[in-house]
């Protein structure tokens, strides 16, 4: 009882408005289990999103929150994080909010190595505004604004990430509470930006493969053998037609956006003054 009352210390209090059977549920649960596994101060934690379902999660977890505008939560958890270096920054999104509108952030944020954890949630389709294709999104699903099918090719959140040179990858599914538990634990651990792909599903409007039942058939744990400091087998893995992979696919070190801000700043303290000099000599 007293392990349950301490998770619950990070409830906000306010009762989540997501349908029923949506597996949203699931990843609010680990992650609340988490921070408190962890044992965060609630003032030290700050929780930023977008628009989406996913979205909401700020409002029903007591820390700091910052509920955006579409698209543009990682640009705004990386200011959070420049300006408070001391604050655990979980930023928070969906496949529809981070992979289109917000799309274009997600390179910068990876290749900055911003010190954050970025849960994205992929129940591909727009669930919140009633079920149309969204980036990940499988070939010719019928969804509402696809009544003939989808003709585009979906894109792979968790290879993308890879890619883009993100130093913590992993992939995780809502049903799989401890495993997700787990991942989001190293991720916020992790030095550098981290990004969590959390297979979930639509309760409402999902007419595609991302289904539990579907998900569960082609479910395999990354393999114990594999090395997270390989991007090609990570990428191969993360890119498997046939089986979908959870656990940790990349794990590597390198200075943080906030390690180089640091040393720019020494730098600046210690030379500024002579070049502030040089600058005005040149309007003498």
């Amino acid at each position: 009882m007293e392990e349950q009352d301490k998770f619950c210390e990070y409830l906000s209090g306010v009762s989540p408005v997501w349908c029923p059977g949506c597996g949203n549920y699931g990843i609010l649960s680990s992650l609340v289990e988490a921070l408190g596994e962890i044992d965060l101060a609630t003032k030290d934690i700050a929780l930023i999103s977008g628009i989406g379902c996913a979205s909401r999660l700020p409002y029903f977890v007591k820390a700091y929150g910052f509920h955006g505008i579409h698209g543009r939560t990682l640009p705004i958890a990386q200011g959070v994080k420049v300006a408070n270096p001391e604050l655990t920054v979980v930023a928070v999104a969906g496949d529809g909010d981070g992979l289109a509108i917000g799309g274009g952030h997600l390179p910068h944020l990876a290749r900055n190595n911003t010190d954050l954890t970025y849960l994205m949630f992929n129940n591909a389709i727009y669930g919140m505004t009633k079920g149309q294709f969204s980036p990940t999104t499988a070939l010719s699903s019928i969804t509402k604004t696809t009544p003939f099918g989808l003709f585009g090719e979906p894109t792979h959140p968790t290879a993308l990430a890879i890619v883009y040179g993100a130093t913590f990858v992993a992939r995780g599914f809502s049903v799989k509470k401890e495993q997700l538990k787990d991942l989001i634990i190293q991720g916020i651990h992790h030095r550098g930006f981290s990004f969590i792909e959390i297979l979930t599903s639509c309760s409402s409007f999902n007419t595609t493969d991302m289904n539990v039942a579907r998900i569960i058939k082609r479910l395999e744990p990354v393999p114990a053998s594999h090395n997270v400091e390989d991007k090609v087998e990570a990428l191969r893995l993360a890119t498997d037609e046939e089986k979908i992979y959870h656990g940790i696919f990349q794990r590597v070190e390198r200075p943080t956006l906030e390690d180089r801000l640091q040393e720019v700043e020494k730098a600046a303290k210690k030379n500024g003054a002579r070049q502030f000099e040089a600058l005005l000599g040149q309007f003498q």
